[in-house]
């Protein structure tokens, strides 16, 4: 469900904030190598996924294929986004430069696309009663309520002894947990927070791992089984399990089926993550620079995609037709696309990555020195 910037790499363009949603987080220190296009082309393509998903969610009623595509997409582009998040916030230690962009670039887009959001969906559907609530998280804003908490909690997980087995452990308590409520999202913040702390744990030499030529034939024929397992899932289950916006038994099932899908669902995100990172190229194409500015494609698709159901686009008759789904699929590619284009970066750069240095005291804008890159 953004644009950031790599620890390892300059800053998505010209500017240096903290964030790029659903993509990775940059760590906010220096910039010591040049990008590395990997990453950049895994945001890219990870976004694109994110709108097609979008994009297939009012056909999943009337095909089976578009519900099982949907499915197997749902299980696995936030955790990758997720995971990338966390690698890129290894060196979040909580200095003032940091706090500051967090805030720059999380914080302040988020506060700014929440309220966006909700007058949008006043006026868009005709709902004027609808009520503005900063600790609710409407629609795409979830990730960045997420990725604003899992930062700040970078650290912590840097001194607990065990800190993946103790976050899945959170996980799967919370996915049997009914009283959280919804304040900030809470159920997805933590159900999703094993991806980001696994992240966390990550050097470049496990993504080196996925470069072999072994790893390229075996991803494919994970993603084939991953696919053909969707379509045969899909109709059986509930769509909800993916999302982890409800506890198991908000869903009419019991404590231990909530564990088991909770660490399910961990291992077969991982899996296919690890697949769909092993096709991203690692080159420079034409889409790599996109990818630094995913941020902007993330927020900004969602008005297209609620006022597409809003407004009966999906009503026409060509779109409940197989070639109909097609277009719909590339038209989603498409937006997406053009939304992460430095035009429309320049346009919104004030809203997704506000400068405001006059908000914060001399010590929090000082850069700071270069360190050596860690080698993993």
């Amino acid at each position: 469900m953004l644009h950031v910037r790599n620890q390892d790499a300059s800053l998505p363009a010209a500017r240096a904030t903290a964030a790029d949603p659903p993509p990775a987080v940059t760590d906010g220190s220096a910039q010591v190598k040049p990008r590395d296009p990997f990453f950049d082309n895994a945001k890219y393509l990870a976004i694109v996924l994110v709108a097609v998903g979008h994009a297939w969610t009012p056909l999943r009623d009337d095909s089976r294929t578009a519900s099982a595509l949907y499915d197997f997409v749902y299980a696995f582009h936030m955790p990758a986004f997720i995971l990338i998040a966390g690698y890129f916030s290894r060196g979040f230690t909580g200095r003032p430069e940091q706090l500051k962009r967090l805030i720059t670039g999380i914080g302040i887009p988020y506060l700014l696309f929440e309220v966006a959001y909700i007058l949008f969906k006043r006026w868009g559907d005709d709902d004027p009663d609808y009520p503005f609530s900063l600790l609710d998280p409407y629609y795409v804003t979830w990730f960045l309520i997420a990725l604003f908490v899992w930062r700040l909690t970078a650290p912590i997980w840097r001194i607990v002894r065990w800190p993946l087995p103790v976050a899945l452990a959170v996980a799967a308590l919370a996915s049997v947990s009914p009283h959280l409520g919804d304040d900030l999202n809470i159920q997805r913040v933590l159900q999703f927070l094993p991806f980001f702390v696994l992240g966390l744990l990550l050097r470049p030499a496990h993504f080196e791992l996925l470069r072999h030529r072994w790893a390229r034939p075996v991803a494919v024929g994970v993603l084939a089984v991953g696919l053909a397992a969707a379509f045969w899932v899909s109709p059986r289950m509930e769509h909800n399990w993916l999302y982890r916006t409800h506890s198991a038994q908000e869903m009419g099932s019991g404590v231990w089926v909530g564990v088991a899908a909770s660490l399910s669902l961990f291992a077969v995100g991982l899996l296919l993550t690890a697949a769909f990172l092993a096709l991203v190229p690692t080159r420079r194409t034409w889409f790599t620079s996109l990818g630094t500015g995913t941020i902007y494609g993330y927020l900004l698709h969602g008005f297209i995609a609620k006022g597409s159901r809003w407004w009966d686009w999906y009503a026409v008759d060509w779109v409940n037709s197989p070639a109909g789904r097609v277009l719909v699929t590339l038209i989603g590619a498409a937006v997406i696309t053009v939304l992460c284009t430095r035009p429309v970066r320049r346009v919104f750069r004030h809203l997704v990555e506000p400068s405001m240095d006059w908000a914060f005291t001399q010590e929090a804008r000082r850069p700071t020195s270069p360190r050596p890159a860690r080698s993993g």
